[in-house]
């Protein structure tokens, strides 16, 4: 298996709203250095670079897409070599703009549905 979900993005109109009704709904907590990344409460930051991501829900304000997720990339496997595994399956790559250092990629399931896969 060269990666797992790493968390479910979901693009909101109200973050307060959505913060509200999804820590509920989960029994999650904000995370303590970003109050848009919904976490469990007995979350622990990875002890690798992955410092603020893990299991949990992150709120976006944008108009994409409703609703996406983040694959992350075991640590014995590269980003490039993940994405290339993916894209034999079926998915392909999108046109998208990343910003300087972006340790991620964004790919389409086969149906169109994005994701990303990050490092």
């Amino acid at each position: 298996m060269g990666s797992f979900i790493g968390s479910v993005v979901v693009n909101v109109s109200d973050r307060a709203r959505a913060s509200g009704f999804w820590t509920e709904a989960l029994g999650y907590v904000a995370h303590p250095d970003s109050p848009d990344f919904l976490v469990p409460p007995e979350w622990e930051p990875p002890s690798d670079t992955r410092q603020d991501h893990g299991d949990g829900v992150h709120l976006h304000l944008d108009g994409g897409d409703k609703m996406h997720i983040d694959l992350w990339v075991n640590a014995a496997e590269s980003l490039e070599s993940e994405v290339e595994r993916l894209v034999a399956l079926g998915a392909s790559r999108v046109d998208w703009r990343y910003q300087e250092g972006a340790q991620h990629v964004v790919l389409a399931d086969p149906e169109g549905n994005l994701f990303c896969v990050c490092a």
